[in-house]
């Protein structure tokens, strides 16, 4: 029996067709280096995807696994219930706080970026309950966001696909259209008219709610599953004069664009967001170990800091929040993005990135658009140009593209509800590689194209 055969025997695969999965199998990555992956006949991949969004040091980083072997021989392991604490907790909460925008206090450690979401749906509402506002507990979210797979989180993503079959979203939470101009612009629409749409959609959401309802507006600095959407410059600055009139906390999600991604430290930095509420994950650790952090800012910290009079406990956390050996893993991506220069290498990769997705798909009939900021990118296909038509059913196109692409050598992603395909390498990735990314998933389209039959 295969490797491939146990794993259709008895794993359970996220975000994967069932069917498909038991019929055809896994493929099998045993090895990483670099921005290379390995599989088990010994074909190699450019991963440009970094995993998902998130091995931004590479695979195979001997200076990683060298301090999580020292920190599993010294505490591998102890919880942080009851005012317990460990030395690489707070070496990180500290080096997070000096990192973020805006006037923060705290970090709350979670395992992922969705349960670190769910943290923020519970923070806004105990803050509320704090205030005396119970009834203050609505959070908008965005069309096209992704925010996480729990029961809260997932009901924040505005991707159909999400909830379909799970009975989300709650009812708490309400969706507003995405920044994204491609489908949302109206013909002969400024960008400064198309701007203020959006806020006065957010405005007359929150009114027709009611502002005494309405608790947070969560929002990712660019909408990375969702199809690697870029807003525009003055989207949230509207965006946030409208919160601030209401009294509606901004949480902002930078689990992909946090920690150097976009060639600044956080998103937030890139279009001026000062949030209320940041959520961390993916990038903290270069996925080497699972962590994730929500800071909370001085305003809801010392909140918090009242709530313990009239409630107590603050009775939330995981067995592995501020694990220790995920904080020593941290801290040492943290030294190694910094020490080497890693984040303004993401900047120049990225806008070769950008070079290169331009020469191999500007001008082809099936490419709507292509977009990106730092060290990501998306194209997306479309049936026409003229008029700007999308394909039905959605995903088809992209998916082909995807597997193609893998056939060739190259890891790439779908991304749902569009036909859109991304790209997200490791912040080491070569010119060299990028350039073969590119060309490599060009053929695939050109091979999908003839096909399919699309022109």
């Amino acid at each position: 029996m295969t490797i491939e055969d146990v794993d259709k025997n008895f794993v359970f695969h996220p975000f994967t067709n069932a069917r498909e999965h038991a019929d055809h199998g896994p493929l099998t990555i045993v090895k990483g280096q670099g921005s290379t992956l390995t599989d088990t006949r010994g074909k190699e991949y450019l991963d440009a995807m970094a995993g998902l969004w998130c091995v931004n040091i590479g695979y195979g980083n001997a200076e990683m696994a060298e301090s999580l072997r020292e920190q599993t021989l010294k505490l591998p392991y102890y919880h942080t219930f009851a005012s317990m604490g460990n030395e690489p907790v707070a070496q990180l909460a500290q080096r997070l706080i000096a990192m973020a925008p805006g006037e923060m206090s705290k970090v709350f450690f979670g395992n992922s970026g969705s349960d670190a979401n769910d943290t923020q749906v519970k923070l806004v509402w105990y803050y509320n309950n704090v205030l005396g506002r119970p009834q203050k507990k609505k959070i908008i979210s965005r069309s096209r966001g992704y925010h996480g797979v729990t029961i809260m989180s997932a009901g924040l993503c505005g991707l159909p696909g999400m909830h379909a079959g799970f009975d989300l979203p709650l009812p708490m939470i309400k969706h507003v259209r995405a920044p994204h101009s491609l489908w949302e612009q109206k013909p002969g629409e400024t960008e400064a008219q198309f701007v203020q749409g959006l806020a006065d959609e957010l405005e007359q959401t929150i009114l027709r709610e009611g502002p005494h309802t309405v608790a947070a507006f969560i929002a990712e600095p660019i909408q990375c599953a969702g199809g690697v959407i870029v807003p525009p410059a003055s989207y949230f600055p509207a965006i946030q004069e409208v919160l601030r009139r209401y009294e509606v906390l901004l949480i902002a999600d930078e689990v992909v664009t946090g920690f150097g991604r976009t060639g600044e430290e956080f998103g937030s930095n890139v279009y001026g967001i000062q949030p209320d509420l940041m959520t961390v994950a993916k990038g903290i650790t270069s996925a080497y170990v699972p962590l994730s952090a929500v800071i909370v800012s001085d305003h809801v910290w010392n909140v918090v800091l009242e709530g313990s009079e009239k409630f107590g406990l603050f009775s939330h956390g995981y067995t592995y929040t501020a694990h220790p050996l995920a904080a020593a893993a941290a801290l040492t991506n943290l030294d190694i993005i910094e020490r080497d220069g890693l984040r303004h290498q993401a900047k120049a990769r990225g806008d070769h990135l950008a070079e290169r997705l331009r020469a191999e798909f500007a001008g082809h009939p099936l490419v709507g658009e292509i977009r990106g900021y730092g060290l990501l990118g998306a194209v997306e296909f479309v049936k026409s140009k003229d008029p700007m038509t999308a394909f039905d059913p959605t995903g088809k196109v992209s998916t082909a593209v995807v597997k193609r692409s893998r056939e060739l050598g190259v890891i790439t992603r779908a991304l749902p509800a569009s036909d859109t395909i991304s790209f997200s390498p490791p912040f080491v990735v070569t010119d060299g590689e990028i350039d073969r990314m590119a060309a490599l998933t060009r053929q695939a389209l050109d091979d999908v194209a003839a096909d399919l039959k699309l022109l």
